[in-house]
C-alpha cells in the first residue's frame, strides 16, 4: 500500500511540473499577443497624429477619444498575464521609436524561465 501511494505521489510530481512548464508558455504567449495588439494600436496612433504617445501620455492614450480619433483605439490597456501593467517607453531601445515590454512574472528587469522579460522588440526581430 505504501508503494502504491509513493508512486501515485512521483506521478503527480511529474504532471505538475509539465503542466505548470505549458502554464508559463501559455502566459508568455498571452503576453506576446497583447504586446503585439498594444503594438497594432501605437502604430495606429501615429496614423492619426505623426507621432508616437509621449512617456508621459503612456498607453492609456490609446482608450481617449479625440477629432483625430473619434473611437478609442482600445477599449482599455490590458496587464499583464502576471498582473502588472505593460511597460511603455518612446524612444525605445535599439533604435525603434518605441517599445512596449512586460517584466514576467517577477515584475522586475531581467530574469529566465517565466521571469524573462518580453518585449516588442524581440518581436520585430522574430518576424519574416
Amino acid at each position: 500500500m505504501l508503494a502504491v501511494l509513493v508512486l501515485i505521489g512521483l506521478a503527480a510530481g511529474i504532471v505538475a511540473v509539465n503542466v505548470r512548464s505549458y502554464m508559463i508558455k501559455g502566459k508568455q504567449n498571452v503576453a506576446r499577443s497583447e504586446i503585439a495588439t498594444l503594438a497594432s494600436s501605437l502604430e495606429a496612433y501615429y496614423i492619426a497624429y505623426s507621432r508616437f504617445p509621449s512617456n508621459e501620455e503612456g498607453l492609456d492614450i490609446l482608450t481617449q477619444i479625440s477629432d483625430e480619433i473619434p473611437a478609442p483605439l482600445m477599449d482599455r490597456v490590458p496587464v499583464d498575464p502576471w498582473g502588472h501593467r505593460y511597460q511603455y517607453n518612446q524612444p525605445g531601445s535599439n533604435s525603434q521609436p518605441y517599445e512596449v515590454f512586460s517584466y514576467g512574472a517577477d515584475g522586475r528587469e531581467g530574469g529566465e524561465a517565466a521571469d524573462k522579460d518580453i518585449r516588442s522588440d524581440d518581436q520585430r526581430k522574430e518576424a519574416p
